[in-house]
């Protein structure tokens, strides 16, 4: 299966069956494609669908009152956006694209029916969102824990595995669209800070990231920095 969201699903659970899969891909209502800095999702807006991001990049963030925002998550193709909106309805966040996205649209309604009658499926559907959970665990202890350049080391080894697993990271290369402001918010650091902590990177040989493409120079030299562990994406497959 090329489909990116299937790939996932495999590396998980080799016993995902075409039937499922056929069932997932007909319960999508229709496919968008959407410019970067467009909002998918509003914080407080209550949602009958979910988004799965077949192409491209998006970022869940919170915002203050005042403006200032934190960027939660990173979204790369594969990803459902905002599956927690299935069952919660109400966002506590908002959802953003970072590029020119691809986006399959599926109503919760034809969720609610796979949910009824498919209880393999639905029980992969609940894995994504604990997954999202984890990840969101990790980049909290990273925010207690470690420094702003152990942060981004991390950072950097995630999305390389997360990207990976969908064919979208060849020879440890990968494009990856965020400002320098972004890439700020989502480390919990000032813009200038930012930029120091990329060029901290660079100058030890471990990437190099210009414009939108970052090139992974030293895999292990990263992975030892961040003291990646990447178990917390559960690649593992899982019986059924």
């Amino acid at each position: 299966m090329t489909n990116p969201f299937f790939r996932k699903l495999l590396r998980r659970d080799r016993s995902l069956t075409e039937a499922e899969a056929r069932a997932l891909d007909e319960a999508v209502s229709h496919r968008i494609e959407v410019d970067a800095d467009v909002e998918l999702v509003r914080q407080d807006e209550i949602s009958h669908q979910s988004l799965l991001l077949e192409q491209g990049w998006a970022c869940r963030y919170g915002a203050l009152p005042d403006g200032r925002r934190q960027i939660l998550a990173l979204h790369v193709s594969g990803d459902f956006v905002d599956l927690q909106s299935f069952p919660l309805k109400r966002m506590d966040h908002t959802v953003a694209t970072l590029s020119r996205c691809r986006i399959a649209v599926y109503p919760h309604e034809n969720l609610r029916r796979l949910s009824e009658t498919m209880p393999h499926l639905t029980r992969l559907l609940w894995m994504a969102t604990l997954i999202d959970a984890a990840i969101l665990r990790q980049w909290l202890l990273g925010a207690g824990q470690r420094s702003a350049l152990e942060r981004a080391a991390h950072l950097i080894c995630e999305l390389f595995t997360r990207l990976d697993v969908v064919g979208a990271a060849p020879d440890g290369v990968f494009n990856l669209p965020l400002t320098q402001a972004e890439l700020g918010d989502a480390l919990g650091v000032s813009q200038v800070h930012a930029n120091r902590v990329v060029g901290e990177l660079r100058s030890r040989g471990l990437v190099t990231w210009r414009d939108e493409t970052v090139r992974i120079l030293d895999w292990p030299g990263l992975q030892a920095l961040a003291e990646f562990d990447p178990t917390y994406l559960m690649l593992e497959s899982m019986d059924r």
